[in-house]
């Protein structure tokens, strides 16, 4: 058995199955790890979505911006598929109900004591251990399975607050969790989270840094993470920090990365979608 941590797909249907085909996956045999941004800005987001959801039986989840945009667009009315968006095809799909039912009820965070291993989306902010981040994450997905979900989606937009309070509650905490799991890239000093920035690491102010940087959670707890295509750590750094970038920016005219959890062994298999780096 083996499990691999999949890199954002973002629509990248035809990708998903060439990098499957190149593991040789088995449904026999091994597990998929998907760190969010299933859909969006690719040119097969319905396909995309409709085959990780009947990969479910060897899949984990976690959602990412993109996935959690996707749930606005249909069910806040003051959300609409933004111009370069490639939703629109599951919000018309016949099957979208499904969809969305089952993509509300995938989690935020994952941990995988055997592996030692935990999945988000972008990161973790500096003050959570492993333990924190997956109680946090379940306050999220509680509100996501809920009657309330869509007060909860229209309260989930915002930078604010930038810092973690234990003292924080309601949607003030409920958002910094979100921002934090799904779009955090760089930390202050302090802990707090920045939300503005979003150029490539090395560019940064001098007061910003990557988020992974700053954590001071055990050296055994190691992360698995999407949302920063321009990211590359060498093996020293990510065995440094502890972290694992997979999105290699597939939908930008990268390549789809497979993580092998149990070895730590790369499976790239080239784009054919090139969208303009932004």
């Amino acid at each position: 058995m083996a499990t691999y941590a999949i890199g954002d797909l973002q629509g990248c249907h035809d990708e998903l199955i060439d990098l499957l085909q190149l593991i040789k996956f088995s449904a026999d045999r091994d597990q998929l790890w998907f760190v969010g941004d299933l859909v969006n800005r690719g040119p097969a987001s319905l396909r995309t979505l409709r085959l990780v959801r009947d990969l479910s039986d060897n899949s984990t989840v976690v959602l990412g911006n993109h996935d959690l945009h996707l749930l606005s667009c249909r069910y806040l009315q003051r959300m609409n598929p933004k111009k370069k968006d490639t939703t629109r095809e599951i919000l018309e799909a016949p099957d979208c109900e499904a969809l969305l039912d089952w993509l509300r009820i995938q989690n935020l965070a994952h941990f995988d004591p055997a592996l030692s291993f935990l999945m988000v989306h972008a990161g973790v902010p500096p003050t959570w251990d492993i333990g924190e981040t997956c109680r946090l994450a379940a306050e999220v997905e509680q509100q996501l399975r809920s009657d309330n979900f869509i007060a909860f989606l229209d309260n989930m937009y915002g930078n604010e607050p930038t810092r973690w309070d234990e003292k924080l509650s309601g949607w003030p905490s409920l958002r910094f969790i979100v921002n934090a799991l799904t779009r955090l890239r760089f930390s202050l000093a302090d802990g707090s989270i920045d939300m503005q920035y979003k150029g490539p690491l090395g560019s940064q102010p001098e007061t910003l840094k990557p988020w992974f940087e700053l954590n001071t959670r055990p050296p055994a707890e190691r992360i698995v993470f999407g949302h920063w295509s321009s990211l590359r750590l060498s093996t020293q750094e990510q065995e440094r920090f502890q972290v694992y970038p997979v999105d290699t920016g597939a939908v930008w005219g990268g390549s789809l990365t497979a993580l092998r959890l149990e070895d730590l062994r790369r499976f790239s298999v080239a784009s054919s979608v090139a969208l303009p780096i932004q």
